[in-house]
């Protein structure tokens, strides 16, 4: 289990510091969660606090009730937290292959590197020995990117908005990869979104405004309250326009 205590974050800019995030308490188990909520709010801050890329200000992290808070991202990495970023590096001069073998920690036939990339519905042979470079779509790395995480098996996946820059039939599968890999990875599986088709396969759902947690709960229980609230906005934004 991840559980996050009191955790607050304070970044510095142009006009002095701005807390990010405020005393956040969440407790993550096995499972699918959701983090959403709006532009701004500290999601992205919070999800990169748990890989390690960043440091809070204050507060305490612990994974299966080891203290990990002043753990490295390496150090993190090694004791079962993976991260994807919204914007997948791309490394030229390796492979697909090399790319899947230092996620496994080994180096691995391409018969298993082959079943990670079909399990996240691409044709390896076509796939296998391509370099991770420009060459590839943004759908095509968000999978692969999927497939290394597949290959760790970590405790705790974290995806920073994997819907972003790809298109429509990418998200398509992108959703059925999602789906099969609740089903068949366990630990948990964290993911920042807005999309209503992530929420929908969620297990439990964290809502995230103004740095601090607003709300959180299954699936069911939540996701009523945020479709409302978003269907009221776009009529006052609707009715703001009909007016000018």
């Amino acid at each position: 289990m991840l559980e996050l205590k009191n955790i607050s974050f304070t970044a510095e800019n142009e006009d002095g510091e701005k807390q990010i995030l405020k005393d956040v308490n969440l407790k993550i188990d096995d499972g699918f969660v959701v983090i959403t909520g709006p532009n701004g709010g500290g999601k992205s801050t919070l999800a990169k606090i748990i890989a390690g890329i960043i440091t809070p200000t204050a507060g305490q992290i612990l994974l299966d009730g080891e203290d990990i808070t002043n753990l490295t991202i390496t150090e993190r990495a090694k004791k079962g937290v993976s991260f994807a970023f919204q914007q997948p590096v791309r490394f030229k001069g390796i492979t697909v292959h090399d790319l899947i073998s230092l996620a496994a920690g080994e180096d691995i036939s391409v018969t298993k590197a082959c079943s990670y990339l079909s399990q996240v519905g691409l044709c390896a042979r076509d796939y296998i020995n391509r370099e991770v470079n420009a060459s590839l779509s943004g759908g095509e790395l968000k999978r692969i990117e999927i497939a290394t995480v597949l290959a760790r098996g970590t405790k705790v996946s974290i995806f920073d908005e994997p819907e972003a820059g790809i298109d429509l039939w990418s998200f398509n599968n992108l959703i059925r990869v999602f789906e099969k890999m609740h089903s068949t990875l366990g630990g948990s599986i964290i993911i920042i979104s807005h999309q209503e088709r992530i929420l929908n396969i969620a297990d439990k759902v964290v809502v995230i405004a103004n740095g601090s947690v607003k709300d959180e709960g299954k699936k069911d229980d939540i996701l009523p309250s945020l479709l409302n609230a978003a269907d009221a906005a776009c009529k006052v934004l609707t009715d703001a326009l009909e007016e000018v």
